[in-house]
Order: C-alpha cells, then sequence, then structure tokens
C-alpha cells in the first residue's frame, strides 16, 4: 500500500475512479497540527486540474503505468494508429490523448503510456526536440537577421510555426514538441 510518503511528481494515481497525474506537491507543517500533504493534479482521462489534500501517511491509490515505444501509422476515421515496436500489435489512440497530435508524422516514434490494471493506452508522448522541414515559408529580407522577428512557416506535418527570417522552404528546423517553439535550424 502506497502512502503519502511516496508522492512525487508524473506519479498516476486514482481519485474517485478517475485517474490524475501529480503535477506538482508539497507538505504544509504547523507546530500544532498534524503535517499535511498538497498536490495538484491534472485528469490523465478528464482534462481537468484539481488540488488536493491529505494528512500526512495517509493511503493513497497509484496506478502501475508502462511507457512503451511505438510508431505512428497513420490517422484515420477511427483515430491515430500506432504500432508496438517490439510485437507488432497496432492500436488505435484518440486525438485528446496525444500531447500535439499536429507535429505527428509518419513512421515517427512515439511513447505510449500503457495502464498496467487494464492494458489500455491513456496518453501519447512525442520526443522533447523534433526535426522536420520547412514545406513552406515567405522568403526573408537578405541581412534581416540582427533583430529577433519572425515569420510564420508550414512545416511537413501541415502544422504553422513561427520561425526567424533567415529560415527558408527546405530547410531543416528543430522545434520544441510541447510548444511548438522554434529551436534551431539543422544541416543535413
Amino acid at each position: 500500500m502506497a502512502t503519502t510518503a511516496d508522492m512525487r511528481s508524473g506519479l498516476i494515481i486514482k481519485v474517485d475512479g478517475n485517474l490524475y497525474s501529480v503535477i506538482e506537491f508539497g507538505q504544509n507543517k504547523t507546530a500544532r497540527a498534524a503535517a499535511k500533504v498538497w498536490a495538484k493534479l491534472k485528469g490523465v482521462d478528464n482534462n481537468r486540474t484539481i488540488e488536493l489534500t491529505w494528512n500526512s501517511g495517509e493511503v493513497i491509490f497509484p496506478v502501475r503505468v508502462e511507457k512503451k515505444p511505438y510508431q505512428f501509422l497513420y490517422k484515420d476515421d477511427n483515430g491515430y494508429n500506432f504500432m508496438d515496436n517490439e510485437t507488432f500489435e497496432q492500436i488505435v489512440v484518440q486525438e485528446a490523448m496525444i500531447d500535439a497530435p499536429k507535429f505527428l508524422k509518419d513512421g515517427q516514434e512515439v511513447s505510449v503510456a500503457i495502464n498496467g490494471e487494464t492494458d489500455l493506452p491513456m496518453s501519447v508522448e512525442l520526443p522533447d526536440k523534433l526535426v522536420l522541414r520547412v514545406t513552406y515559408s515567405e522568403p526573408g529580407a537578405k541581412g534581416d537577421t540582427a533583430t529577433r522577428t519572425l515569420k510564420p512557416a508550414t512545416v511537413e506535418t501541415g502544422a504553422t510555426i513561427n520561425v526567424p527570417l533567415f529560415v527558408n522552404e527546405g530547410d531543416l528546423i528543430r522545434i520544441t514538441a510541447k510548444t511548438g517553439e522554434y529551436v534551431e535550424r539543422v544541416k543535413e
């Protein structure tokens, strides 16, 4: 049995039949009262954010989660299709479970969190940094690189992001998957 002493960021716990991920947590101690443990929780299956407080040492119910590498295959009417890299089994995941679906490209490796109790997928995480090719971008003015001016560019997945003026059509760029921000230009 797990207690509040086992609380950590990223832990997935069951509260009132729903699954929540611990975003942040802490402990409040006062001189006269027993210590309290608080946590800010984000819903895994319902997208709500709540805050809860427990007495120190109270029982919590963590859920065993396995992260497995999967490969993105394609999107159809049922959802996004992924294949397990070891067993070649395929799963279908809804768009709400993917942290940045606009940056998925065919054959891309992702990490799928599988609920250990039900063997169902809970979420899909893309790598932190992605390398994508710019398919459309207005040409930048020559020599205009002194300022941090940005322009819109379309990448190979169809998503539009802001890039510096010196990035041109056909360039490979590295972006942050969670925010979609430009990081750097990549040499081929």
